[in-house]
């Protein structure tokens, strides 16, 4: 369980030290976590090194929690992405010449506008960082390296061909010209990409691609925190030290909107062993689940031929199977044991499957529906506590199809963004500025597809 998305002093717009970040994802459960600083001439030319020291610290006095250093790359003609490498001796050279060479706000490679005339170099370029990122892992200068989009659904930068692209590494300068004014809202606290059945997200999916999700607390400014940004000494700022002064303690609350790491939004990777790069294999896996206020304990999801005794795949996996086969899928269920940091015992309310046909890459580049996925089962559980395993009975048609998992408290739900046929009980949006987070809390599982012989 973990954070790719945590900031510290040596991001110039946080406050928060390493010491104070880790306290706050150990309290909170977590097992790893990325420290992903703002890319910034200061942070490359001194704030990198100076990091690096306190991880390899925070490693040696935290040996059961895993401490990435990774970088908050501005996208050239894009929105940002988390990047970070396995631990090694090249980890934060990497990183430092990856800033220096490819980041966007750096180099100012930022417009993507449509028709801009730097909007075609500047994805190029982005496709070129990729590629050398690619080749570093190819070559072994470092173990592992990922790369993993962050706020995937930021009003009007990331279109639909814009996020195809990055899963391909293929540029493209088309726009998003039916961007909906309803995506800038949230959705049971997640994005209108995520929780839209039949939307964005299921368009990806809908072509048989991974495109797995995650989330995180991008945490900056803890809100109701009392800490505020120290003061500068004479001549000193981030541009000449790579870092900001430690906080200080008000006594008083300070401006802030972010949860702690662990806090509210969390990441449950699936792995065979604990470690770095296990995670990382995790991850690019796609045995990734997410839930919200701590809504669950644990998830655990098997799909099964039902004429096979093996164990099935789990998520992110292929299952191969033939027209008409019977197929199960199993869903065990832990349910919070705890009350979340809100003080709140979390309670599962229902559990849906999410279905929907595969049938390869779009010719419309700029389309953000799979009109054939819906929900297809929703099991009610509430009062239910415990472990306890749900079994879900599916028959293979005549095309590839992918199940995704779903479910929530059960306190806000009515007809999904496309309709009560495709989506019946889904989340709903709050009046904006008047929405209690930890009173509308949902959980999500990455997909498993189901690749029918001969299709």
């Amino acid at each position: 369980m973990g954070d790719h998305h945590v900031h510290s002093v040596y991001s110039h717009d946080a406050k928060y030290t390493f010491s104070q970040q880790a306290q706050a994802a150990a309290k909170y459960g977590l097992d790893w976590m990325v420290f992903n600083e703002h890319a910034n001439f200061g942070h490359a030319r001194y704030g990198a090194a100076l990091e690096h020291q306190e991880i390899l610290k925070a490693r040696a006095e935290n040996p059961r929690q895993l401490v990435f250093q990774g970088l908050e790359w501005y996208i050239p003609a894009a929105e940002h992405c988390t990047v970070f490498a396995a631990p090694g001796p090249h980890e934060a050279d990497l990183l430092t010449r990856f800033e220096l060479a490819y980041d966007g706000k750096l180099l100012g490679y930022t417009d993507g506008a449509p028709g801009s005339p730097d909007t075609a170099r500047n994805e190029a370029h982005a496709v070129k960082a990729i590629q050398w990122l690619a080749e570093q892992r190819r070559t072994g200068y470092v173990d592992d390296v990922l790369v993993l989009a962050n706020h995937a659904a930021f009003p009007g930068r990331r279109d639909s061909t814009s996020i195809r692209g990055e899963y391909e590494n293929k540029p493209s300068a088309n726009s998003f010209a039916g961007y909906p004014a309803d995506a800038y809202l949230t959705y049971g606290g997640f994005d209108w990409a995520t929780a839209t059945v039949g939307g964005l997200w299921d368009s990806m999916l809908a072509e048989g691609r991974l495109f797995s999700i995650t989330t995180n607390s991008d945490n900056h400014r803890t809100v109701f925190d009392t800490w505020k940004n120290g003061d500068w000494q004479p001549g000193q700022n981030f541009d000449n030290t790579g870092r900001l002064p430690d906080p200080v303690d008000t006594d008083t609350p300070q401006p802030g909107s972010d949860f702690w790491p662990g806090e509210f939004s969390r990441t449950h990777v699936g792995v065979t062993r604990y470690g770095y790069r296990a995670v990382m294999a995790g991850l690019r896996a796609g045995r990734v689940w997410l839930d919200h206020g701590h809504l669950l304990d644990g998830l655990d999801v098997r799909l099964k031929r039902d004429c096979d005794f093996g164990r099935g795949v789990t998520l992110g996996g292929r299952l191969r199977v033939r027209r008409g086969e019977k197929v199960t899928l199993y869903v065990t269920v832990t349910t919070a044991s705890r009350a979340n940091p809100q003080g709140i015992l979390p309670e599962l309310a229902h559990v849906d499957v999410i279905r929907g046909a595969v049938r390869g890459p779009l010719a419309d580049r700029d389309s953000w529906q799979a009109p054939d996925t819906k929900v297809v089962r929703s099991k009610d559980v509430s009062g239910r506590n415990g472990t306890y395993t749900l079994r879900i009975p599916l028959t293979a048609g005549d095309e590839s199809f992918y199940v995704r998992l779903r479910g929530s408290d059960g306190h806000r739900h009515g007809a999904g963004y496309l309709g009560a046929a495709i989506d019946p009980y889904g989340p709903v949006t709050h009046e904006p500025g008047n929405g209690d987070p930890w009173a509308d809390t949902w959980f999500y599982s990455n997909p498993i597809f189901v690749d029918v012989a001969g299709v």
